[in-house]
């Protein structure tokens, strides 16, 4: 029996498939403060999107909202670039910017009474791991973030294990590296 119209076999064989690419999204913003809503609800559309569970959308909207707003605030950058990237078990987060690099300060301590400086304190505890990346002192450098993404366990006994000190905790090296 003849192949249907369109099914003739090559003779070279099937061509190999690409292996799926997880979802990933990447956009630029101004800098300017009314850029950190929009990232915020371009981040809500994409992650809801991907069917990811409302705590890793409710997280990564904090996490995004922290490193857009520090993008803004402490460098020149004329736009920050926001990543996502997920693998259905892991959300990549990264802002970037371009403002003078890392700056030698470390951050500075918050007091009670304080509006602002917590916000890599709360980076630390709402992401699995995180980082800077810098090319070179004049480039900018990006933030990253890593959150889980996959539906918790309904069993509380059962945590995710735990990461190293040196991913989860900011080390002083690495504080010493963060935009002040």
């Amino acid at each position: 029996m003849p192949p249907a119209h369109g099914a003739t076999p090559s003779p070279l064989g099937e061509p190999a498939a690409a292996p799926p690419r997880p979802p990933g999204e990447s956009f630029a913003l101004p800098s300017r403060d009314t850029s950190v809503a929009v990232a915020r609800r371009r981040v809500r559309h994409q992650l809801y999107g991907w069917g990811l569970p409302s705590t890793t959308c409710d997280n990564a909207l904090l996490v995004v909202s922290e490193l857009v707003t520090n993008a803004i605030l402490h460098t020149r950058s004329s736009h920050v670039r926001c990543l996502l990237w997920s693998s259905g078990q892991l959300l990549r987060i990264e802002v970037a910017d371009e403002g003078p690099g890392l700056s030698r300060a470390r951050p500075r301590a918050a007091d009670s009474e304080a509006e602002n400086g917590r916000g890599l304190l709360l980076l630390d505890a709402l992401a699995v791991r995180w980082g800077v990346v810098s090319p070179d002192q004049r480039s900018g450098c990006t933030v990253w973030a890593e959150l889980t993404a996959a539906a918790q366990q309904s069993d509380p006994a059962a945590a995710p294990p735990a990461a190293s000190a040196t991913e989860r905790a900011p080390s002083r090296a690495r504080e010493a590296l963060l935009p002040g």
